[in-house]
């Protein structure tokens, strides 16, 4: 495996109930093909956030281990997500004056542009993760996707920013480094999720994705293929466990399995008389819970979500213009009747996101929606190796340009002594003329 290690991702999701560490590669179709995968349990998150480095690190290492062992291979570096509460988005507009318009517009330009960004002014203990161009302007022409070869003085571009907070982003470096690991790139949940369970016409006609996890809510808009709005609630699959805990007096493991198992969004949909009897503590009796009176619990928290969900779709002033509706993905989206409540509600379109369409055949252990982000950020790593590789062609077309200025030097500086010779020879048959 040492000669392919090179061509090998490992996708980190550092989530609120699981640590899940994914190594995969392309094959020669262009599909993933996962080669391991491991998962931990989260003690050291909260709502997406790193509450505790210790217990962190020691399940990242236990994730990672896993996944490593069953690839066998060592994993050295990792691509790894970010969310919780903290995440914030804003729009920008920067702009690049060209010095002619003689050479077209290059990737180059772009990428000042965005380099530029990152330099804004943040409020106090925030940073930029990521700056993302939605549309260009070149000069007047507006709305433009892709400016490269255009010809134009004034290059601007509208960019969406999204901003986390510097401690908690200082963290997950920090426990990946404990680990022993090194972050080869830092990407936003939401943002790897879309990459693995959406299609590009589902972004091309509008579509919202909603990535249900255990301690947050993700939410990505999309529209003409460009990234619209960014939004992280702070609720997911904990809250409601702990509804279903507190409105059913059991313990926290036995409301988790109940809300697995049992669990419906919709309590319309279940039967008045059934019943799941629940063992009782230490020789204490069992006790009976109505299916009917969980899935009611679980539908009031889960309509407060979807409600939030509304609310980021209105803000984005992208309501009308959804036509692929809403996907739904993360470990959220395993509850029955999900769908059902979410087009309820909104009034749109919903299926679940499956990351199967850019896995290989034999990765069944990861096509659960639950997993959505882990190969997302696997994919992710491969559009970042991509462009990498992509970087020593320009190397070399630098090195091309270097040598034709040495030439050009070169034609120059022979001109310049070949005058300078003439002067020279102009000046001594001058001096012969007045000698005479």
């Amino acid at each position: 495996m040492e000669k392919d290690k090179a061509d090998l991702i490992v996708g980190l999701d550092i989530g609120t109930t699981k640590i899940c560490a994914i190594v995969g590669r392309k094959n020669s179709f262009g599909k993933i093909e996962i080669l391991g995968m491991g998962k931990s349990e989260s003690v050291g998150v909260m709502r997406g956030v790193v509450t505790n480095i210790v217990n962190t690190v020691q399940s990242i290492k236990l994730a990672v281990d896993e996944a490593g062992n069953k690839a066998k291979v060592e994993v050295h570096n990792v691509h790894v997500g970010i969310a919780g509460q903290h995440i914030k988005s804003l729009q920008h507009r920067g702009m690049r004056t060209r010095n002619s318009m003689e050479d077209e517009i290059n990737q180059k330009d772009i990428d000042i542009i965005v380099e530029d960004m990152y330099k804004i002014a943040m409020p106090p203990g925030e940073q930029i993760i990521h700056v993302i161009p939605q549309e260009y302007i070149v000069d007047s022409e507006q709305g433009l996707k892709d400016p490269v070869g255009m010809s134009g003085i004034r290059l601007e571009a509208n960019c969406h920013i999204i901003t986390g907070q510097i401690s908690s982003i200082k963290n997950i470096y920090k426990c990946v480094d404990r680990a022993g690991l090194k972050t080869d790139g830092l990407f936003l949940e939401p943002l790897a999720s879309a990459e693995s369970v959406l299609t590009d016409e589902e972004k091309e006609a509008g579509v919202v994705l909603v990535d249900i996890g255990g301690g947050t809510t993700d939410i990505a808009i999309f529209h003409d293929g460009i990234i619209r709005h960014t939004a992280v609630i702070p609720f997911g699959g904990n809250v409601i466990t702990e509804d279903i805990k507190e409105g059913c007096s059991i313990i926290k493991k036995d409301a988790e399995q109940l809300k697995i198992k049992f669990g419906s969004a919709l309590a319309s949909e279940n039967l008045e008389n059934e019943y799941v009897t629940i063992p009782g503590l230490r020789g204490r009796k069992p006790s009976e819970i109505s299916v009917k009176n969980l899935a009611s619990i679980i539908q009031a928290r889960m309509e407060e979500i979807i409600e939030q969900v509304i609310y980021e779709i209105k803000n984005s002033r992208f309501e009308k213009k959804l036509i692929a509706g809403i996907v739904i993905t993360g470990g959220g989206a395993q509850l029955k009747h999900i769908i059902q409540l979410v087009e309820y509600l909104t009034g749109m379109d919903a299926r679940i996101g499956y990351p199967n369409e850019h896995l290989a055949k034999g990765t069944d252990e990861v096509k659960s929606p639950m997993y959505a982000t882990a190969v997302g950020l696997v994919m992710k790593g491969f559009h970042e190796l991509e462009k990498n590789k992509k970087i020593p062609q320009l190397v070399v077309a630098g090195n091309v340009n270097k040598k034709e200025k040495v030439k050009e030097d070169d034609r120059k500086a022979k001109q310049d002594e070949s005058i300078f010779k003439r002067l020279k020879n102009w000046f001594e048959e001058v001096d012969d003329h007045d000698l005479k």
